[in-house]
């Protein structure tokens, strides 16, 4: 089956399945997290196509809109459809369009439906963006990490899931984090005197607001905030926001990369095994780049 009848397909069951969601008392946290940051990103992108806050860039734009899209964001689609049909940043593609408002359209999306009179109805082209990476469908990470904790431990993957999103951070990047520094054990102390779920030492605590570092949720907060912008300063790098985050970000500028500490470097691997990706979108307004961004990207070649 081709990319673009699977995706129609998936999405058939997602109409099916939101009907069924409906009857329950509410859906399951994870998934809302997700939804959430398919929320995050369609207004991301939308500040980016227009300029609003942060300098316009329709590439950054198009790239957000898709990554909510295949979150399932039905508005995303019918934007992402809309920069197609216009040549927005990108060459025009009536077919790639007519998919998009097609795909929008099954969700309910009315004015996508209208669209389709102008671009043509769904053909199966659809931007290559949209297929979901091989980690994402075929790994199981979380699903075996969640098996392995106690009751207790699991409500705090799903605080650290529900909280993700309003901080611009990916659900499976905060458990990633969480999951490496802690095992998301509320009560965790290093030698180094770093404390709870996200490992907070006391600077960095009173940096990001954060009162009492054994309070679970102030210190998932606070971590979140952290790495909201950590991802600010190195634009989405992951290698680099799991290192400073480790290490410091005056580390990883001052090594021109990840530095050379073994502890370190295990941590980032294992921050990557679970994420499996090595960029994440970022909001520009946080903070600005690190000045050794450049420098950072060429020696990390």
């Amino acid at each position: 089956m081709g990319l673009g009848r699977r995706l129609l397909a998936l999405l058939a069951t997602c109409v099916v399945s939101a009907g069924a969601c409906a009857e329950a008392p509410k859906a399951p946290v994870v998934v809302v997290a997700f939804e959430q940051h398919a929320d995050y990103l369609r207004a991301a992108a939308t500040a980016l196509e227009h300029g609003e806050g942060v300098a316009r860039d329709l590439p950054r734009a198009a790239a957000c809109y898709c990554e909510s899209a295949r979150l399932g964001n039905a508005e995303s689609m019918f934007a992402l459809g809309w920069m197609y049909a216009n040549g927005r940043g990108m060459a025009r593609d009536d077919a790639v369009a007519g998919t998009l408002f097609a795909m929008a359209a099954m969700l309910g999306h009315s004015q996508a439906e209208r669209m389709q009179r102008f671009t043509g109805p769904y053909t199966g082209a659809v931007p290559s963006c949209l297929e979901a990476p091989a980690w994402e469908r075929f790994d199981g990470v979380v699903e075996r990490m969640m098996a392995r904790l106690s009751p207790a431990r699991r409500g705090v993957v799903n605080m650290v899931a529900t909280l993700a999103p309003d901080y611009g951070v990916e659900p499976r990047l905060a458990l990633a984090i969480a999951a490496v520094e802690s095992g998301f054990n509320p009560d965790a102390v290093s030698p180094k005197n770093a404390m709870g779920v996200m490992q907070l030492i006391p600077a960095t605590a009173e940096r990001f607001n954060v009162s009492n570092a054994y309070d679970a949720r102030q210190n998932v907060t606070g971590g979140l905030r952290y790495l909201r912008w950590l991802l600010a300063y190195f634009k989405g790098d992951v290698r680099f926001v799991a290192a400073a985050y480790n290490a410091g970000e005056g580390a990883v500028e001052r090594y021109l990369g990840v530095p050379p500490y073994a502890e370190t470097r295990a941590y980032v691997e294992r921050v990557l095994g679970y994420y499996r990706r090595t960029e994440h979108p970022y909001d520009g307004r946080v903070v600005a780049s690190s000045p050794m961004l450049e420098r950072l990207r060429i020696a990390s070649q």
